[in-house]
């Protein structure tokens, strides 16, 4: 009887959920208003950088994602003019559940509600309630010539992104952010994971281009810039990257 409960209870917690998530896709859908997002730094690494990066972000370091967005939406002929608005919020010291990466379909599902659960305790802001919250793992560069792969869920609107503490890679690291932002208002990743190159025609910002190789721009959910059929590279700023027709239509900017 105790375990019948149990699933009882898991079952109405889920469709809570499922139901809540997807109320809140379709309000945000419709880009009546503009997204609020709540951003929340975090230090993924114990280095005094880190520490520092971290107390010293403000909004100033969105503020090159919000033009780009207010100028991609535009482009696309939605008539709001700030589609986005970014709030910085005091860093957190907890980092949230890693993703199993490689792991089953089970073992991603688990994350995702340990995630939620994370962000029901440590996202609550004062005033209105975001629509998406990102959290932002800055690590020290002096520490690690990577990090780890970033994640945006649509499921709660959710992004859990990685990027290096430091100026000099601020403009990738708001490439990054802004990729993830889309995953949560319902955009698909756009390239081969196999090899990590854009597929062609919807991961290319100009497929018209003639000729097709180099292109000038990078498709936002394409990943990369590509060069030629079986070489791209990251954009180094959002300088050199579009929203393409098929991401704008899966997150409400064309019909």
């Amino acid at each position: 009887m105790f375990r019948r409960l149990r699933i009882l209870i898991l079952l109405v917690v889920l469709v809570n959920v499922g139901v809540g998530g997807w109320l809140l896709r379709v309000r945000t859908a419709a880009w009546d208003h503009p997204l609020r997002v709540a951003v929340f730094p975090v230090a993924a690494d114990r280095g005094e950088r880190t520490r520092a990066f971290v107390a010293g972000f403000g909004p100033e370091a969105l503020a090159p994602v919000e033009r780009f967005l207010a100028d991609e939406a535009r482009r696309h002929g939605l008539s709001l003019t700030t589609p986005v608005e970014f709030r910085v919020h005091p860093g957190l010291a907890e980092l949230p559940p890693e993703p199993p990466f490689g792991g089953s379909r089970l073992d991603v599902f688990v994350w995702s509600l340990r995630l939620r659960a994370w962000v029901w305790r440590h996202g609550s802001v004062p005033g209105p309630a975001p629509h998406a919250r990102l959290f932002l793992l800055f690590h020290d560069p002096a520490l690690g010539a990577s990090v780890p792969h970033s994640v945006g869920l649509p499921q709660g609107l959710i992004g859990v992104v990685h990027g290096f503490a430091t100026r000099a890679q601020a403009s990738q690291n708001a490439v990054v952010l802004a990729h993830e932002l889309l995953h949560t208002v319902g955009a698909t990743d756009k390239y081969d994971p196999a090899t990590n190159l854009p597929r062609f025609p919807d991961g290319y910002a100009e497929p018209d281009r003639s000729p097709r190789h180099p292109q000038e721009f990078a498709e936002l959910m394409g990943g990369r810039l590509p060069v030629s059929a079986r070489e791209a590279r990251m954009p180094e700023s959002l300088d050199e990257v579009l929203v393409g027709e098929g991401t704008a239509r899966e997150i409400g900017w064309r019909r």
